[in-house]
């Protein structure tokens, strides 16, 4: 069975989610960048008595990178993502700079995500979704048998990702929301990149920008 449990992490309020089933985890956007937040994520990990084998990042915005390389140095882990995001994990540090938050260099990706490949954990599997708009390389991953989705920031809770940043289209988000992620199914969880969990059915019904 896969469990899902959240981390907010950093100025940015970033979600930070390990995927788990109960011996191997998933570091899904670590979003760690101090050494407290560091301690408290890998504290976890060892209290469960779980081995992060894999490192996911939906997409390579600063504040959902900020613990790759933490997560390199400690645990060997090399980051994975779509091709397209590339650039911006390689210009993370520079957003640092800008925003005043240090960042380090990410570690070079390991292997390249694509849209229909399935990340195994054990005999679980995690769908990947290619749903651009608010990073050029933006994928959600979705278990078909547990019934939920991490989003990144493509769909919040009464809300959805910005498009004002380098890369970003807002027609292109909403096309990935409603041909992605509302065929999911209205039961189906949705773990966002910033604030609660949501289900689709209440964005479809509730969301202001998707009605």
């Amino acid at each position: 069975m896969l469990n899902v449990v959240g981390f907010t992490f950093n100025p940015f309020q970033e979600n930070t989610y390990v995927v788990h089933d109960g011996s191997q985890a998933i570091l899904v956007d670590p979003g760690c960048w101090n050494h407290d937040e560091e301690q408290q994520l890998e504290g976890w990990l060892a209290e469960n008595a779980l081995t992060p084998v894999r490192l996911v990042l939906t997409h390579a915005h600063i504040d959902h990178v900020l613990g790759c390389a933490w997560a390199h140095q400690r645990f060997g882990l090399l980051p994975e993502l779509h091709k397209n995001d590339l650039t911006l994990l390689r210009m993370a540090p520079r957003q640092g700079e800008l925003y005043g938050v240090r960042c380090e260099a990410s570690p070079e990706p390991e292997r390249f995500i694509r849209e229909g490949d399935r990340i195994m954990l054990g005999d679980e599997e995690l769908r990947v979704l290619f749903v651009p708009g608010h990073a050029p390389g933006h994928i959600a991953l979705f278990s078909a048998t547990h019934r939920f989705v991490l989003s990144g920031d493509v769909l919040f809770r009464d809300s959805i990702g910005r498009t004002d940043l380098p890369g970003g289209d807002t027609e292109t988000l909403l096309r990935s929301i409603r041909e992605q992620l509302f065929p999911l199914g209205n039961e189906v969880t949705v773990y966002s990149g910033h604030g609660p969990e949501t289900t689709i059915g209440r964005e479809r019904m509730k969301n202001p920008f998707l009605r």
